[in-house]
This record gives structure tokens, C-alpha cells and sequence, in this order.
């Protein structure tokens, strides 16, 4: 094999069919949106309107729930910071899962610091939140719940629609980060019912830089930038507008080859789940069983750095993931961060014995050969970093083998 890409989750290998859709507008449909008194502009309008109804229809809500953003950290730091600040009248008690993405996770310190007070929910073994807890944590002063709706990195799926239920009887807004989730798996407003919603292009072989949020209407949000006003004002700046139709394109054949691709990537992510525990008796897989994204298979191997897995597939031709795609790359570090994920650490991996995780995120392109060709090197990889590993060293002098 000279390339596997099993790293999905970090971004999707854009269709050709959506390259096709985006070109005219880096050549012939040239113009600004927002100079719409002659063709080139009106036709780029009319190309951003289109998009943003096939993107609605993907996710069954109205086109003007649609706000197009630059990439699901945007779109996450636009709901969060955005529906605080615009609903601060109402309460400045905000809840965060603790297996958020950093674009979630790492606002608390800002919010905290702008007068906030934030609380990240406990999550069980396999990552689900319980919703007991989420009650008992709920004050009169919540304003705000963020709760990933399926994690990129372990693949749980979490029960958005509940979460909606509850947090929409008491008045609480709810912001779910459906960026690993849209477009694999069908994500339904009108069954979620949340208040707000994140999810990218990228993920559904659409192009990066071009993602949304959805936001209800009628839900009050404070916008990051000041400008004209584009997105309704929520999202002022010139519209990216070949990613945009790229966009729209992607959501358009997501919703219609959605059964097909879920069908392929089930019979590779289960041979590949089924096969990779000969790779070593260490091997653990983290997320719940069942209640999960199909296409992510996770799992930690103990003694091993997740990493030093990594750098072995790597030199074997395969890509993966440790932890989240911004895992290594965490701002205002010097060094790279060996230590498990703060996903890991909330379902209680053991950082003892586990320094990092390895996610294989797979898509309906992957084929049966790939998987194969992973479960051949997997063993041996596992092997000879095991034989490399202090920490297994010393657990074999202490046994005394």
C-alpha cells in the first residue's frame, strides 16, 4: 500500500464532483456577493443562496438558519461566545461536556475571565453524559449547555435530542458541535431541536474552509466581527464563495448517497474493530459499543505512546489520528504534549500506563485492502514499540519475568 488515509475525522478527501461545482467561481463567476448590480455578483449571490439551501435541506431546518463561517472553530467559538454574551440578561452559568472539542473547551478560561461561570459535566466510561447529573447542575443562572453531539476522537454519539428536551423546559440554550457527525450519520434539527449547531464541509468531502452554524431562529447571538452585513450580520466579511458552492454541493450528495456510505464504512469499520485485537492482548477500545459514529474505530494500547503508533504507520504508508486533529498542535505550548487526550482522561483511561490514543476515522472511499493492510502491520508495530517501552520494562521486572 503507498497511502491509507484513516483519518477522516481530521478532513475528508474533497469529492470531485464538488471541485467541479466550485470552479466557475474562481474563473468565470468571479464576483463579489455583495456587488449584486451586475452578473458576476449577482451570480456569486445566487450561488451563496443555493448553497445554503441544499446545506438546510441536509439537516432538515429553514435556509436562513444558516450561517456560513470559515471552519467549525469559528462556528464554535461564534455559538459559545456569541449566545452568552447576547443572552447574559438571563443567567451567566454555562455548561460544557468535558469531552468537547478545544474550540469548546478552551473558551472557558476567556469566559471566566469576562465574568462567567463555567461547569464541565463528568461523562462515564464509555463518554455518554448522564442526564441526571446535567439536571443537578442545572441552576437558575444557566444560560448555556455545550455538548458535543458525537466525538471525532472516540466516536460516542451523545442523546442531543434528550439534552434538548431537558434544557428546553427550563429555558436554557443549547449549542451542540455536530462537526464529526453531519453528513456521516443523518442529523435532523427538528428531532434535535438544539438552539444552535456547528458542522464543516470538510467532514463530508466538501472543501475546507467553509463551514456553518445553525442557529434557530429567533435566538439572539452577539457576532465576533463587526463589518457589513453578510450572514444576516452574524458573520460579516466577503463570502468565501467557491467553498460555500462546494459546500452545498457535498451536503447535496451527502443526503442522497448517505445509505451507501453508511453501509460500506459499517462492513470495514467492523472488520477492522474485529481484527485489530490480535494486534496486542494490551489493546483497549475506547467509546460506547454501540451508541457511536460507524466510521471511528478507537483505542489505546497500554505501555505504548499513541504517538510512537502514529510515527510507525506513518513510516508504513497509513494515516491516523492521536486524539483530536489539533491535539498536537495546542497553542502557547513549546512542546509537544505526549500525555493522553482530556477526552481519555474523562472516561478514566489510565495515564499510568496510556500516553495517547490512536483513532482510526474511515470513509465509504477506504477499501477491504486497506483494512487488511493495516491488520498485517498492526501486530508488528505493537510488537516492537512494546519491546522499546520502559514503562512494559518495568512492569516485567516487577513481576520478576
Amino acid at each position: 500500500m503507498e497511502f491509507v488515509y484513516f483519518d477522516n475525522s481530521a478532513g475528508t478527501k474533497t469529492d470531485d464532483r464538488v471541485i467541479k461545482a466550485m470552479m466557475p467561481f474562481f474563473t468565470d463567476k468571479f464576483g463579489n456577493p455583495s456587488a449584486q448590480f451586475y452578473p458576476a455578483g449577482s451570480e456569486a449571490l445566487e450561488a451563496v443562496g443555493e448553497a445554503r439551501g441544499r446545506v438546510a435541506k441536509l439537516i432538515n431546518c429553514a435556509p436562513d438558519e444558516i450561517i456560513f463561517t470559515s471552519c467549525a472553530t469559528e462556528s464554535n467559538n461564534l455559538a459559545v461566545s456569541g449566545l452568552a454574551h447576547a443572552n447574559r440578561d438571563r443567567g451567566n452559568h454555562i455548561i460544557f461536556s468535558a469531552i468537547e472539542h478545544y474550540s469548546v473547551m478552551y473558551q472557558k478560561e476567556r469566559l471566566e475571565k469576562e465574568g462567567f461561570k463555567v461547569t464541565v459535566l463528568p461523562v462515564d466510561k464509555t463518554g455518554l453524559i448522564d442526564l441526571k447529573l446535567l439536571e443537578k447542575e442545572l441552576r437558575k443562572d444557566t444560560v448555556l449547555v455545550s455538548v458535543i453531539l458525537a466525538s471525532g476522537e472516540i466516536g460516542t454519539i451523545e442523546p442531543a435530542a434528550a439534552i434538548s428536551g431537558l434544557l428546553r423546559d427550563r429555558g436554557v440554550l443549547f449549542h451542540t458541535d455536530a462537526t464529526a457527525a453531519c453528513g456521516v450519520i443523518p442529523v435532523d434539527m427538528q428531532a434535535i431541536r438544539a438552539d444552535a449547531m456547528t458542522f464543516s464541509a470538510s467532514s463530508m468531502h466538501g472543501p475546507k474552509g467553509a463551514a456553518a452554524l445553525y442557529l434557530k431562529n429567533g435566538t439572539r447571538l452577539r457576532p465576533l466581527m463587526s463589518g457589513g452585513y453578510q450572514e444576516r450580520g452574524f458573520r460579516s466579511g466577503t463570502e468565501n464563495v467557491p467553498a460555500i458552492a462546494g459546500f452545498g454541493k457535498a451536503a447535496e450528495l451527502a443526503a442522497v448517497e448517505m445509505p451507501s456510505r453508511l453501509a460500506a464504512v459499517g462492513v470495514l469499520s467492523g472488520k477492522l474493530a474485529a481484527g485489530l485485537p490480535a494486534s496486542s492482548v494490551y489493546l483497549h477500545f475506547t467509546g460506547h459499543p454501540v451508541t457511536r459514529l460507524p466510521n471511528i474505530v478507537s483505542f489505546w494500547i497500554e505501555y505504548i505512546e499513541g504517538e510512537s503508533i502514529l510515527l510507525w504507520l506513518s513510516a508504513s504508508g497509513v494515516a491516523a489520528s492521536s486524539g483530536s486533529a489539533c491535539s498536537s498542535n495546542i497553542s502557547g505550548r513549546d512542546e509537544r504534549d505526549l500525555s493522553a487526550s482530556h477526552v481519555l482522561t474523562a472516561i478514566g483511561v489510565p495515564s499510568d500506563i496510556c500516553a495517547g490514543s490512536i483513532s482510526f476515522s474511515l470513509s465509504s472511499r477506504n477499501t477491504e485492502a486497506e483494512v487488511d493492510y493495516v491488520l498485517k502491520i498492526m501486530p508488528e508495530i505493537t510488537s516492537k514499540l512494546m519491546s522499546m517501552s520502559p514503562w512494559y520494562g518495568d512492569k516485567i521486572k516487577k513481576e520478576g519475568k
